[in-house]
C-alpha cells in the first residue's frame, strides 16, 4: 500500500477503491467526450452526396451524352465575379459565332462544397439576349458555382466553378 502526501494534510492510503474510482471517471470523460463529438459530427454532416446511389448510376450514360452534346455546341459561357460592397455575379451565353444567346432560362446556385443543405439559388436578371445579372445578395465563403441554362423545360449548358466570395 502506498500513500499520497500533500503538503499540509497527513498523508492518505491509496486504496484500491480510490484507483478504483480514478479510473473509472477517467474513462467516463473520454467517453462523454467521444459521445458528444460522434453526435455533433452526426447531426452537423449527414454524409449522403446523392440520395441513390443506383440511380445516379443508371443516369451517369446519360451525363456524358449530354456533355457531348454540351461540348459540340462550342458555346462560350463567362460568369464574372464583381467584388465590392455587395458582390455579384454576370453570366454572359454566346454561341460558336460570337452571338448572343437568347431565350434561355438561368439555374444558377451557390452549391456548398460538403453540405447541400447551405447551398443558395440565385436569382438573376436578363440584362440583354444571353445576359444575365444576379440580384441576390451572396454570403461569404467558398462555394461552387453552379450554372445551369435551360431552352424549353431543357437543360442545354452545365458547369461548376469553385470560387471565393
Amino acid at each position: 500500500m502506498s500513500t499520497t502526501a500533500i503538503p499540509g494534510r497527513s498523508p492518505r492510503p491509496l486504496t484500491g477503491r480510490m484507483v478504483l474510482l480514478y479510473f473509472v471517471t477517467f474513462f467516463g470523460v473520454i467517453f462523454a467526450v467521444n459521445f458528444y463529438m460522434v453526435r455533433v459530427a452526426i447531426s452537423s454532416f449527414s454524409g449522403v452526396e446523392t440520395e441513390s446511389v443506383y440511380k445516379a448510376g443508371l443516369s451517369f450514360k446519360n451525363d456524358v451524352e449530354a456533355a457531348h452534346t454540351q461540348d459540340a455546341l462550342r458555346w462560350k459561357i463567362e460568369a464574372d465575379l464583381h467584388h465590392g460592397a455587395a458582390p455579384e455575379i454576370v453570366v454572359a451565353a454566346r454561341d460558336a459565332q460570337g452571338q448572343a444567346l437568347a431565350g434561355l432560362l438561368p439555374e444558377i446556385r451557390l452549391a456548398h462544397p460538403t453540405d447541400k443543405r447551405r447551398d443558395v439559388p440565385l436569382e438573376f436578371v436578363e440584362q440583354s439576349p444571353g445576359r444575365f445579372r444576379s440580384v441576390t445578395p451572396m454570403p461569404e465563403g467558398q462555394w461552387d458555382l453552379v450554372i445551369g441554362l435551360k431552352r424549353n423545360e431543357e437543360t442545354v449548358f452545365r458547369s461548376k466553378s469553385r470560387i471565393v466570395l
